[in-house]
């Protein structure tokens, strides 16, 4: 058994190989990926005059496997200088390097006897101890490796990454009868702290837990469309957000994922089951139709939906599966539909439809979710051992909000096993028994620990202890205090906790009044502060609809001191005393960025997409952005080696009126805003934990307040050369007139005013810079212009 996975290898370089491959990379392990030898010369080889014995043959596929990751959408990988970690061969000539490596994943063509002969391959070649894994989803693990040595045997288990594995959280771990426990066990824990995976453990059946659920109830909702008479648009309006599911919904998701891709899936299980199950897994006629017509979704440029364009620009049309012709996109109104949309949790919503009398959109959406919980108890035992992983695998491989059995406590057991025994549906075993003793919901909570139900008893439900949940440190009343906008929080080991909660995390006077008063009680009581929250997304930034409405009522006096406070709040953060560590994730832009840009470090989720985007509604970084952007790149600059001041002005200058955002934090890294002192989490999950640790890390290591400094200005020149650039664009048609009086703004502000270059100048001198210029742009008409329309359309208005 190896003490940690420091190598890794990819057998094969298809789509699943290669995105696998940029996810290990993205994690920092050096990877090799190998795939087939050509047999044969294509026409570009031979004009060069090649033979199947050079190198750029024999490498020809695995080469194209990683030149598609750098044209990929969305983006295998977190930055392109990860392929630096990434080699590439062939199985003729490179299978011995196998010798060095820790864990090999087999990821080769869904094909039984091939991937039985790759295997065999591998176990000439692989060290003694090493992992060995197969991505397959859904060819039998046990078969797969029938012929192979009883060591690899027992260092062999599957390893299902979902389609793309940057993105979806979850890997089902399949481990086989000769599996280690201790293999097991290892696995589970360096997918989730290293990978930043969501695992569970499946049993080798068919398609395993995610695969299985979600191909049947795709299939249930297809064939009920069939049965009821609606349109694929209809269905697709009723099965997303509305009901906790992706927005993609039905038909979208299946046009990502693909029709082709959906079908195998779906035969796998079908050539597997007999009775009901096999005539829910037979695709409906139509859908072999789209296969043979090759309208297979995104890829082909059509499917259930298809775009045309019009004289009033592109508009998506839907299929008829009757007639097999596009058709308007219809939605479905009903008044069910209305009163689901007036719910605010996802739990609400579903009893408001299900439990609608004579309404289409609740038919349906019950005539799909009950088959669904059915089939799921049924299963239990069967692919899972325990509901936690059914429900936990839809969520992070299906994109649900709720698993089956959670949607199942969410709508009521007692009462829909009732319904359903009305409508003659047969009820698992179990669930009579679970109903018999008395018990009503499949979790429950008791002293503040989950519990989850377990062959006839309850039991708790454990976590990684990485894992830190805001909502229920809430209910062990660890609040300290709290306001609409934001609740500070004691996470335990001296080290608070600030979150914000107001409407997409935006920044008002609440939240920069709770983080003054954070601050001052993590000073006094506490030995640092973590600034994070477990929202969809970080922080959006400042509330624009308020500071809009001010300025239309021209209460500048009010915006000033409203910038003031914002700004007083970022130096606060930047001076405290204690250490603070900004935590961010997803959306991190504008004030999210302006407050994470001045802590003392950043702990940041891989994911995270962080900018300076105030350009793009005509203004320019107003709470100190502007100065920490262009402060922190100078820090980030190597102190051995001479640099242009002018070209980081410049490049500053750049990524606010570009509103460039990072597609990653290792690409937020390389735009300036993380530097060598900050630190990205792979899980999400441990996000808040690894901030708090580096909270006490720096707390132990006798940390001292930041001394004020001055800021080296770029001054005239500065400004001159900043604003020439603005100009040319503005003169080729690329920069509107407004867009070249932002410019000016910012550079003025960046130049440091009409100084000499050189100079050293105060902070504050910069942030007043920054507010004044703020302030002159709000008024303007344009500005506001482009405010509302960010409202209403949510996108940019060039004007």
């Amino acid at each position: 058994m190896v003490a940690n996975i420091k190598r890794a290898a990819v057998l094969g370089s298809g789509v699943m190989g290669s995105q696998i491959a940029a996810h290990l990379v993205n994690a920092g392990i050096p990877t090799l990926m190998l795939d087939r030898t050509p047999t044969a010369l294509n026409e570009i080889e031979k004009r060069k005059g090649l033979t199947l014995n050079d190198p750029e043959v024999r490498n020809r596929i695995v080469n194209m496997g990683q030149q598609v990751l750098l044209k990929q959408k969305p983006a295998p990988l977190t930055t392109t200088r990860n392929l630096e970690l990434l080699t590439v061969g062939n199985f003729t000539d490179d299978m011995s390097k196998l010798g060095q490596i820790d864990w090999i994943i087999e990821v080769v063509v869904e094909n039984l006897e091939v991937k039985k002969s790759v295997l065999q391959q591998v176990d000439e070649h692989r060290k003694e101890g090493a992992i060995v894994s197969t991505n397959t989803s859904g060819v039998s693990v046990e078969a797969m490796i029938a012929d192979c040595s009883a060591s690899l045997k027992r260092h062999f288990l599957g390893t299902h990454f979902f389609n793309p594995p940057r993105y979806l959280k979850l890997l089902e771990i399949i481990p086989t009868k000769d599996t280690k426990p201790d293999l097991i066990t290892f696995m589970k824990e360096f997918a989730e702290n290293r990978l930043g995976k969501g695992v569970v453990e499946a049993k080798d059946t068919p398609n395993f837990i995610a695969n299985r659920i979600g191909t049947y109830g795709l299939l249930v909702t297809v064939k009920e469309m069939i049965k009821g008479n609606y349109s694929i648009g209809e269905v697709d309006s009723i099965t997303g957000r509305l009901i906790g599911r992706p927005k993609s919904a039905t038909f979208h998701t299946l046009d990502v994922v693909g029709l082709d891709t959906f079908i195998h899936v779906a035969a796998n299980v079908y050539s597997q089951v007999e009775g009901k199950e096999k005539e829910i897994f037979e695709v409906p006629s139509f859908m072999n139709t789209m296969l043979e017509k090759g309208w297979i979704g995104s890829k082909s440029g059509q499917g259930f939906y298809r775009k045309k364009k019009t004289d009033k620009g592109s508009t998506i049309y839907e299929l008829n599966p009757t007639t097999m012709d596009y058709e308007e996109r219809r939605k479905l109104r009903t008044s069910a539909i209305e009163r689901a949309k007036a719910e605010k949790k996802t739990e609400r919503k579903l009893k408001a439809l299900i439990y609608a009398s004579d309404d289409r959109a609740g038919d349906f959406i019950w005539a799909t979710v009950k088959p669904v919980l059915l089939y799921s108890a049924q299963l239990l035992g069967e692919i899972a051992d325990d509901l936690v992983s059914i429900d936990k695998a839809m969520k992070w491989g299906f994109g649900w909000d709720l698993g089956p059995f959670e949607i199942w406590d969410a709508i009521g057991v007692r009462d829909s096993v009732e319904r359903m025994e009305q409508e003659g549906e047969e009820i698992p075993d179990w669930i009579h028994q679970f109903l018999k003793d008395g018990n009503t919901t499949f979790y429950k909570t008791e002293n503040n620990s989950p519990y989850y139900f377990h062959h006839g008893t309850y039991k708790r439900q454990l976590f990684n202890k990485k894992e830190i949940h805001i909502k229920r440190l809430k209910k062990e009343r660890k609040v300290i205090k709290q306001n609409a906008g934001a609740s500070l929080i004691d996470s335990g080991d001296g080290v608070a906790l600030l979150e914000f909660h107001s409407p997409n995390n935006a920044i008002g006077l609440d939240v920069i009044q709770m983080v003054n008063v954070a601050l001052e009680e993590a000073n006094k009581n506490f030995e640092g502060l973590v600034i994070g929250n477990q929202g969809s997304n970080f922080c959006v930034g400042a509330n624009i609809a308020l500071l809009l409405m001010e300025a239309q009522d021209d209460n500048f006096f009010e915006l000033e001191m409203v910038v003031r406070q914002f700004q007083k709040m970022a130096m606060n953060i930047k001076y405290s005393e204690k250490p603070v560590v900004a935590a961010p994730f997803g959306m991190t832009l504008g004030g999210g960025a302006e407050v994470s840009l001045p802590a003392t470090s950043i702990q940041a989720s891989v994911e995270t997409y962080i900018g300076l985007v105030e350009f793009g509604v005509g203004l320019i970084p107003g709470g100190g952005g502007t100065k920490e952007l262009y402060l922190k790149t100078l820090r980030n600059m190597p102190t051995d080696v001479a640099y242009d001041r002018m070209k980081i002005a410049n490049s500053v200058f750049e990524k606010i009126a570009m509103a460039k955002v990072s597609t990653s934090a290792a690409e937020g890294a390389e735009l300036g805003y993380l530097g060598p002192a900050d630190r990205i989490s792979m899980n999400p999950a441990h996000l808040l934990y690894e901030a708090k640790q580096k909270v006490l890390a720096l707390a132990q290591a006798g940390y001292k307040p930041l001394i004020r400094d001055k800021i080296p200005i770029v001054g005239d020149a500065g400004y001159a050369a900043m604003l020439l650039g603005a100009k040319t664009l503005h003169y080729g048609g690329y920069a509107s007139e407004h867009d070249l009086k932002i410019a000016e703004k910012l550079a003025y502000v960046l130049s440091g005013g009409r100084l000499k270059e050189g100079t050293y100048i105060d902070e504050q001198v910069m942030l007043d810079l920054e507010r004044e210029a703020f302030l002159s742009l709000i008024g303007e008409p344009k500005t506001q212009a482009r405010m509302q329309h960010m409202l209403l359309k949510g996108k940019p208005l060039r004007n």
